[in-house]
C-alpha cells in the first residue's frame, strides 16, 4: 500500500467519524434531512466568500460556509416556528433556494475555475493527497487530514463536555428547558457543528458523501442497540469500515472512490436492515410468525376453557371438530394443537382435548386481562 493509498483512506476514515458523531444525534431528532440541507446550503457561502477573497484557500470560505449552514438552520427554524408550515417542508423551502442561487452564481460567474458544480457535489478524494501543508520546508502531509482532524476533535470535545445535556434536550426537550438546559441554544450548538463538519469534508469528498456518512452509518447503529454510547462507536466503525472496503472497492473496479464509499454505506444499512438481530426486517418478521402461533394458542385455550363447563363441552373438546369451532382450515388447526401440546398447554387423550394446569392459568390470564 502505497503513502497516498494510506492518506486517502484515513481522510476518509476521519471524515466518516467526525460525520458520524454529529448524525447519530440527527438520527435520534428526526432531522437527518438537515444534513442534507446544510451540506447543499454551504455552497452559497463558499461561492460568496471566493467572490470576496478571490481565493479557494482562504479560510474565509470555511467561516462563510459555517455561517450559511448556520443560516439555513435559522430560516427553517423561523419557518418552523410560525406552525403554518412542518419542519420537513421548511427544509424543502429553504435548502433549494439557498443550494440554488450558489449553483447559478457558479455557472454564471465561476464556470472556468475548480469550483464547479461536479466537484461540489462528488468531490475527489484521489486529488486530496496533492493538496499539501508545508512547514518551514517540511512537507507535513495532506491539509485535508489535518482539517478533518481539528474538526473531529472539536466534535468528540462538544459531545464529551455537553453529553448529558445533549442527550435530555435530544429525548426530552421540555424537561430539558425545565432543567434550565436551554434546547434551543444547544441545538443551534449541534447545527452548528454540522455545518463545520460539513465545510470540512466539502472540498474533499463533495456533500454526496458527506450525507451519506452523516446518516447511514448512523442509521445502522440505531438499528443494532438502544445504547446511546454504544450508537456512537457503531456508528464511527461503521463509517470507518464504508470508507476503507469503499476505498478498495474503487481501486479494483477503477470506479469513483467516493461513489463506492458511499455505496458501502448504503450496502452495510442495508445488510443490517434486513439480518439486525432485533430491528431487522428477517427478525420482525420471525417474531410476527411466533406471535401468529403463540396467539393461536391462548386463543384454543380460552376457547376450551370457556367450554369446559357447559352442556357441549364434549363436543367442542373433541380434536377433529376444533378447526370447525376456531373457523381455521385444518392444517392450520393441526400445527396449534401440537405447538400447545409441547408447550404443555393442552392433552389429548382418546381424540379430546383437555386444558392442562399450564394451560388453564394462560386462558384465565388471556381472559382477565
Amino acid at each position: 500500500m502505497t503513502l497516498a493509498q494510506f492518506e486517502i483512506q484515513l481522510i476518509g476514515i476521519l471524515v466518516a467519524s467526525a460525520c458520524a458523531l454529529t448524525g447519530i444525534f440527527l438520527i435520534l431528532r428526526r432531522m437527518a434531512m438537515m444534513s442534507d440541507a446544510i451540506s447543499h446550503a454551504i455552497l452559497l457561502g463558499i461561492v460568496l466568500a471566493f467572490f470576496v477573497t478571490k481565493d479557494l484557500a482562504s479560510p474565509f470560505l470555511i467561516i462563510a460556509a459555517a455561517l450559511s449552514g448556520i443560516l439555513m438552520v435559522s430560516l427553517v427554524e423561523l419557518l418552523n416556528g410560525t406552525r403554518l408550515v412542518r419542519e420537513d417542508a421548511s427544509i424543502g423551502l429553504v435548502f433549494p433556494l439557498l443550494f440554488s442561487i450558489g449553483v447559478i452564481l457558479i455557472s454564471r460567474y465561476a464556470g472556468n475555475i475548480h469550483l464547479d458544480t461536479d466537484a461540489v457535489l462528488l468531490g475527489e478524494l484521489a486529488f486530496a493527497p496533492f493538496n499539501r501543508l508545508s512547514l518551514f520546508g517540511y512537507d507535513l502531509g495532506p491539509k485535508s487530514i489535518y482539517t478533518i482532524s481539528t474538526i473531529l476533535l472539536l466534535n468528540i470535545v462538544f459531545i464529551f463536555v455537553f453529553y448529558k445535556e445533549i442527550k435530555l434536550s435530544t429525548f426530552d426537550a421540555g424537561l430539558a428547558a425545565s432543567l434550565g438546559f436551554a434546547p434551543g441554544l444547544l441545538h443551534y450548538a449541534l447545527m452548528s457543528l454540522v455545518s463545520i463538519t460539513a465545510v470540512g469534508s466539502f472540498d474533499a469528498v463533495g456533500s454526496i458523501l458527506v450525507v451519506a456518512f452523516m446518516i447511514a452509518p448512523p442509521a445502522t447503529a440505531y438499528l443494532l442497540t438502544d445504547k446511546l454510547t454504544r450508537m456512537i462507536w457503531i456508528s464511527v466503525i461503521i463509517g470507518s469500515v464504508s470508507a476503507v472496503s469503499g476505498y478498495w472497492i474503487a481501486h479494483f473496479a477503477d470506479a469513483s472512490i467516493a461513489g463506492s464509499m458511499a455505496t458501502m454505506c448504503g450496502v452495510l444499512f442495508l445488510l443490517t436492515f434486513l439480518f439486525s438481530p432485533y430491528r431487522g426486517i428477517i427478525a420482525i418478521m420471525h417474531r410476527r410468525i411466533q406471535q401468529k402461533w403463540e396467539f393461536a394458542q391462548i386463543m384454543l385455550t380460552v376457547h376450551l376453557h370457556q367450554h369446559q363447563d357447559l352442556p357441549e363441552h364434549s363436543f367442542e373438546k373433541k380434536m377433529n371438530h376444533c378447526h370447525i369451532h376456531m373457523k381455521w382450515n385444518e392444517k392450520f388447526t393441526q400445527r396449534v394443537i401440537k405447538l400447545a401440546t409441547e408447550k404443555n398447554l393442552i392433552t389429548e387423550k382418546n381424540g379430546y382435548l383437555y386444558l392442562t394446569k399450564q394451560g388453564a392459568a394462560t386462558a384465565e390470564e388471556a381472559i382477565t386481562t
